[in-house]
């Protein structure tokens, strides 16, 4: 008995040695974890400004409320509370409500934020009895120009569920982190968040904070700079008016981009801050697809705009530019009348004259004696269809066909008549607005000419095309004829002494017209429904003798209804502002005051009227906001550019066009 009492003992001192000395640490550490909290601090993010260190994305003050659901112990009375207290619309609860549904036990959930000091400390004062209530301060998101930089910089939010469980990241379920979810702040994320602050603080077993023990400041993001003007950026945004359309503007000597605009477009302040259910709704219903990014996603049919890159291949074909047709209105071929936009025809016409009025039937006579293999290798060069390395993760290239291209996607033989719809622009050919931009600078320098958005680097000239100097001038010579020689463009001179603009007008049409309304009369543009209007576009540099600025502009379903916010002009002030910004600004507000304002002021004014009818027609609350908004907001730009509208064959229509 004695001996078995003796080996317990020293078993049960042996264990004591080993638990005081060898797991002494560890069992400090686990104490040490019982009363000491490690709370992370969201970094600042990095600042995107543009050329001249104008601010795009910068960052404020902001103070905010959150709930840690698995700290919420009386939910409907703290709910309650801090609606009393923060001014929560019923809208703002429901969203409160599907939020806490999705969210992890401790995913921190978004009640409000950029609370103003009042609020803010009625809150702070009430904490000790709202338990699962996070009041901090820290920084939120800002974009200055709104709506007129929401698709060239994107957006930031919260980081989803899913995204937390692939990294496990601690910092992505800390209360007011934001990363980037669209544009340049997705893209650029790893420069722009910077490193997580982080203090020590010692709190009770029910997390109420002690005193805090250290602290490690948070380490900014970079800044990045980008090739933008922003006020370029801004003026084109207000110039596009009520249009749904886009515009680039090209430096022709660096190939910077110095305003790549898309509206109407979504202001990300309202992404960042956490949309409401009826601004949601309201984007992604809109006709217009404020969601898309119609520089880099949307493709057009380019219409005419093509003429001045087929003219080089003329021209490179070995025919003289004096050479003439005769343009009579329509061109037979086989049993089919393809008709000129002029349906009394041009008379003759030599190459100059075609392109500045835009002559059908010289294009196609052309198309016919050369093939379209003889055009398409030009517009390629020329950068139609080809792929530009951007910060962006969704880009669509366009098509250039030739035989070669149509054997292989469709099984089956080129022929004459799509020899003659791409000579025009229509047919298979498709472009992207930042294609028809570089086309333009192309054409002015005779040089590769690549867009870049980023100034983080030396500029390295772009290699001449190795195309004939003198087929190059040639071209210009026409485009100069477009605006100043009596061609379709006339309403884009520029009102400037000394600087003359070049360019080319183009209308595409996108919808079939049968042949029992050609024989009973066409329907005009201002008599259809927005989506099947003809699309208006405009290809431009200047000064056309010594180039420095090129430009696209692309009008969705315009179709030229309107004179004073058709592509001509506004290619004009665009112009005008980067020669005489005071000039060009004079006539914007004058413009303005009958647009009802800038778009920051139609926007604002467009949401109430909004929420004014869904409360007339009594309809139901706007469904939630999806969970993962990205990826919801790509659906709904993925139907918009994949909708199928029958393309139209301008050649076979006998009215005259707009162009």
């Amino acid at each position: 008995m004695g001996g078995a009492q003796a080996s317990i003992a020293l078993v049960l001192a042996g264990r004591m040695t080993w638990l005081s000395v060898f797991e002494n640490e560890r069992y400090k550490m686990m104490a040490e974890d019982n009363r000491v909290s490690l709370t992370l601090s969201p970094p600042r993010r990095g600042w995107i400004v543009d050329r001249n260190g104008q601010p795009l994305a910068n960052n404020r003050t902001d103070f905010r409320v959150d709930l840690i659901p698995d700290r919420l112990e009386k939910r409907e009375e703290t709910l309650a509370a801090l609606q009393q207290m923060l001014g929560l619309t019923p809208e703002d609860m429901a969203r409160i409500a599907t939020d806490l549904k999705r969210a992890q036990g401790f995913q921190p959930v978004q009640v409000k934020e950029s609370l103003d000091w009042e609020r803010y400390a009625m809150v702070l004062v009430r904490l000790p009895e709202l338990p699962g209530v996070q009041a901090t301060q820290g920084f939120t998101r800002n974009y200055p120009l709104g709506a007129g930089v929401g698709h060239l910089i994107g957006y930031v939010g919260a980081a989803s569920a899913e995204q937390y469980k692939e990294s496990k990241d601690p910092l992505m379920v800390t209360p007011g982190f934001k990363m980037g979810k669209d544009g340049l702040e997705k893209t650029l994320e790893n420069r722009l968040r910077g490193t997580a602050g982080a203090k020590r603080v010692e709190v009770t077993a029910r997390g109420k904070l002690v005193r805090e023990l250290a602290t490690r400041p948070d380490v900014p993001g970079k800044t990045v700079k980008l090739t933008i003007d922003a006020g370029l950026q801004e003026y084109c945004a207000r110039r596009l008016a009520d249009n749904s359309g886009s515009i680039v503007v090209l430096d022709c000597l660096t190939g910077d981009v110095l305003a790549m605009v898309s509206m109407p477009g979504y202001d990300p302040n309202s992404f960042s801050d956490g949309i409401s259910q009826t601004e949601w709704k309201m984007l992604s219903g809109d006709d217009h697809v404020p969601l898309m990014n119609k520089v880099l996603q949307g493709l057009y049919p380019p219409g005419s705009t093509v003429k001045p890159m087929h003219a080089l291949a003329v021209l490179r074909a070995g025919i003289s530019p004096n050479a003439t047709v005769n343009c009579t209105g329509a061109l037979q071929v086989g049993r089919r009348a393809f008709h000129c936009h002029s349906r009394r025809g041009h008379g003759a016409v030599n190459m100059e004259r075609a392109v500045a009025q835009s002559c059908d039937i010289y294009f196609y006579s052309m198309a016919r004696e050369l093939g379209y293999d003889a055009f398409a290798p030009t517009v390629r060069e020329m950068g139609l269809g080809q792929r530009f390395d951007l910060p962006y993760t969704s880009q669509r290239f366009g098509t250039v066909p030739d035989s070669a291209w149509k054997e292989k996607k469709y099984k089956q033989p080129w022929t004459i008549a799509d020899s003659v719809n791409a000579s025009i622009g229509q047919g298979y050919v498709l472009a992207n607005p930042l294609q028809l931009a570089v086309m333009a600078a192309r054409m002015a320098q005779g040089r590769a000419i690549v867009p870049r958005l980023l100034l983080d680097g030396v500029h390295e000239p772009a290699p001449s095309l190795g195309i004939d100097p003198q087929h190059i001038q040639t071209v210009r010579q026409c485009m100069w004829a477009v605006i100043n020689g009596g061609g379709t463009g006339g309403k884009a001179r520029l009102p400037i002494s000394g600087i003359e603009l070049a360019g080319k007008t183009g209308t595409a049409q996108v919808r079939a017209i049968t042949s029992a309304e050609r024989s009973s009369g066409v329907l005009k543009n201002a008599s259809l429904p927005f989506k099947l209007r003809d699309h208006a576009l405009f290809v431009c540099f200047a000064p056309w003798d010594n180039p420095r600025y090129a430009a696209s502009i692309v009008l969705e379903h315009h179709g030229h209804v309107n004179p004073v916010t058709d592509v001509a002009p506004t290619a004009r002030d665009i112009m005008t502002f980067l020669f005489d910004r005071e000039k060009a600004m004079a006539s914007l507000h004058a413009l303005e005051k009958g647009w009802g304002g800038t778009y920051s002021e139609r926007l604002a004014q467009k949401s109430e009227a909004f929420k004014a009818a869904q409360a007339a027609a009594k309809a139901a609350p706007p469904p939630p906001v999806p969970e993962d908004a990205e990826a919801a907001a790509s659906n709904v730009v993925s139907e918009a550019a994949n909708a199928t509208v029958p393309v139209g064959d301008v050649a076979g229509r006998n009215e005259d066009r707009a162009e």
